[in-house]
């Protein structure tokens, strides 16, 4: 049995958990999408095969309750959508899926899947036979169908004669079929259902074999808990937790409690435990230890637990900010909501009618505190909810949730990995190696590291561009107005600008992947909408670019190279990985780890410039310091990058200039210090057998970290 079909066993009885509702949601609107297109469009019928493989997910990793309403619920839609016969087509689809996923989960063969085919085949050939008897009319339209079938055969065989016994045969046939319909039509319903079941345990299955790896368990899910919910007070004694199939706990005993009115911070590196702590605040039974609190944790229920997590866009729901507070309570709790008196709560007072589409990350943060806060929560819990916001927004982020302790009966735990956001709180705890440690060591800034090549002729040039979202309806938003930008070959050019600025618009204009509304974005005298690839764009996001199920087959595919051919481990060079990495799994990589592959993948691409989004967004110190120094190897072998960020601190020792995005302007070339173009020196490739013209210097790739204090955040200092 996969670790994905276990993943789904625990609970095998009780209601839908949101694990199964949310992934029966979106693999069902799969599937009716899938077969409402097969439906309507006559040459793409063939995707309506492809609609067995999300119900056999949902099959292979979820109780059958789970597959019966994911069904039921899509069978509905597609029916609305569609018609009759899509609807039936879907659930003919869905029969086939989910006898392949029930028999994968079981650890089943070819002969469960006999048996079950010969089941359900009875099932349908009696439903067909039933709608017959029912709809006289439909069944002699049929009839009629099929004798007109036989004359037509039997008159074109009379005009040859030695075809004349094949139209005797189809006359005789037709006849044994309109005496017997009910066992014809019966027959082949059901042979047809043995038939599709054997093929699809062959073809289907090995779908879903090779999906097996993908992530499918609700780390926040855990046993029904039936006490009254009463989350506060909470006391962790020597909790730990290991997660199932690992070799050594992720916590060790931890000793923590939290009461009510106190606005508590922790702090650790990535990899410390900090999200795994929260999930035992949320619930989630440990290991070893225990956990005390005098009802249950309620996550997600009227005066329970409330999280709030590290991206924003993933919460929000509503199409306007209003709807998203209330989104999912019951109608007569929704009514005694203030939603604007909450709204202002959280500084979004005149934003209701807003699209949530159009809110800056900071905002979408701040209206998923004012969503938690419409549960009444005696325990608010924001994991990493200021890592991919700017400054300014963390900065206000945190001073809101220090205060909801003061205004509100509830307690509020804010996990980070800055130690700035911990001035407000009531007490630290400090997370190192899964273990609550005094302090936490301290991580330097990179220092400064000039340039060893000089900067070549403009490469890319934008002039006056503009751009607007939804142009020409009443939901028209204007995100860029005029930009003009020249970025020479070489340069390490760096923009900054606080959410909403426009600073991402502007990444998916010079990537191609966005065509301005106005003005022209182009490379070497070409536009760039006709050069996709040449400039390569790395996410905010690593894990959304990683689409293979190892690292090895990620870079491979990014660089056109089969597997075997070296190129992996070449690229896994150039950004300072070890080989070894090419054979995981993308789902096991950190969040360092997963930007490091995705600029390997990019490297083995052969762009001619980079555009790396916030790539220091959820990172620790360490993990900062990594992809500066990395960023700096690589503008040393001669690529062009060009990164969006709002760390102005931590990118100003490598960039050659600096600019500022203020509401979808640039106000002026902003650089941060003259960099004197240098010779270049002995220059070596930046991998073996590199011939693509990027080289890197002989020497140290970085200038290295001097002994003593660096600037930085608050206690990350001296490092003697």
């Amino acid at each position: 049995m996969s670790a994905l079909a276990r993943a789904g066993e625990p609970g095998e009885h009780g209601p839908l958990r949101p694990i199964e509702l949310a992934t029966g949601a979106v693999l069902g609107g799969a599937t009716v999408g899938l077969v409402t297109v097969g439906s309507i469009i006559p040459f793409a019928a063939a995707l309506q095969l492809l609609a067995a493989v999300p119900v056999g997910l949902i099959a292979q990793r979820y109780r059958l309750r789970a597959l019966a309403s994911a069904t039921i619920a899509a069978t509905l839609v597609t029916f609305v959508a569609a018609g009759m016969m899509s609807a039936l087509a879907l659930l003919a689809t869905a029969t086939t899926g989910g006898i392949i996923g029930i028999v994968k989960r079981r650890g089943g063969g070819v002969f469960a899947v006999f048996g079950l085919a010969l089941l359900t085949g009875l099932g349908w050939a009696a439903f067909s036979v039933g709608l017959l008897l029912l709809f006289a009319r439909t069944r002699e339209l049929m009839f009629d169908n099929i004798r007109n079938a036989s004359r037509g055969v039997q008159d074109l065989a009379a005009r040859q004669s030695q075809l004349e016994p094949l139209g005797r045969l189809a006359t005789e046939l037709a006849d044994s079929v309109l005496r017997w319909w009910w066992a014809w039509i019966g027959g082949s319903v059901a042979l047809g259902m043995i038939v599709t079941g054997v093929v699809s345990w062959y073809v289907l299955g090995s779908v879903l074999d090779r999906l097996d790896w993908l992530p499918g368990r609700d780390r926040l899910d855990a046993p029904p808990d039936d006490r009254p919910i009463g989350p506060l007070p909470v006391t962790l004694r020597g909790a730990g937790y290991r997660y199932p199939g690992a070799a050594e706990n992720t916590l060790h005993d931890i000793d923590l409690t939290i009461e009510l009115g106190e606005f508590v911070a922790v702090v650790g590196h990535n990899g410390s435990g900090k999200s795994t702590l929260t999930r035992l605040l949320a619930g989630l039974p440990p290991t070893s230890g225990a956990v005390h609190r005098p009802g249950s944790a309620g996550l997600g229920q009227i005066g329970g637990t409330a999280l709030v997590l590290q991206r924003p866009e993933s919460q929000t729901l509503g199409v306007l900010v209003a709807d998203d507070v209330v989104w999912g309570l019951p109608a007569e709790l929704a009514a005694e909501v203030d939603v604007d008196g909450l709204l202002g709560e959280v500084g979004l007072g005149t934003l209701g009618g807003k699209e949530t589409a159009t809110l800056s990350g900071g905002q979408q943060q701040r209206l998923a505190v004012a969503a938690a806060l419409a549960r009444r929560p005696a325990l608010l819990i924001a994991d990493e909810a200021t890592s991919m916001i700017d400054p300014d927004g963390r900065h206000e982020l945190v001073e809101l949730l220090a205060a909801l302790p003061e205004r509100h009966p509830m307690a509020v735990v804010l996990v980070t990995h800055h130690e700035a956001d911990t001035e407000a709180a009531d007490r630290v705890v400090h997370l190192a190696g899964g273990r609550s440690v005094a302090q936490l060591p301290a991580w330097p800034r990179p220092a400064l590291d000039t340039r060893r090549r000089p900067m070549g002729e403009p490469i890319l040039e934008l002039r006056d561009v503009r751009h607007s979202y939804n142009t020409g309806t009443p939901w028209e938003a204007p995100a860029l107005h005029g930009v003009d930008l020249s970025v020479r070959r070489g340069e390490t050019l760096v923009i900054v600008g606080g959410n909403g600025s426009g600073k991402s618009t502007l990444a998916w204009i010079m990537a191609g992947l966005l065509t301005p509304s106005s003005g022209r974005c182009e490379l070497r005298g070409k536009p760039i909408t006709k050069q996709i690839g040449r400039v390569a764009l790395a996410f905010q996001h690593s894990r959304l670019q990683l689409q293979k199920q190892t690292v090895g087959e990620e870079i491979a595919d990014w660089a056109g190279h089969a597997t075997g051919s070296g190129m992996a481990g070449r690229a896994l060079d150039a950004v300072g990985l070890d080989r070894a990495l090419a054979a995981r799994s993308i789902e096991e990589l950190s969040g360092g780890q997963a930007k490091r592959v995705v600029l390997a993948a990019i490297v083995a691409s052969h762009p001619q410039v980079v555009v790396l989004d916030e790539p220091l967004a959820g990172l620790d110190p360490e993990g900062r310091a990594d992809i500066v120094e990395l960023l700096a190897r690589l503008r040393d072998s001669g690529l062009t990058l060009i990164v969006i960020s709002h760390d102005v601190a931590d990118m100003a020792v490598v960039c050659d200039r600096m600019v500022r995005l203020q509401s979808g302007r640039i106000p002026a070339d902003e650089p941060v210090r003259g960099v004197a173009p240098i010779p270049a020196g002995p220059s070596v490739p930046l991998w073996p057998g590199d011939d693509t013209g990027r080289f890197a210097h002989g020497g140290s790739m970085l200038s290295g970290y001097p002994a003593g204090r660096y600037p930085d955040d608050r206690g990350m200092g001296d490092r003697r």
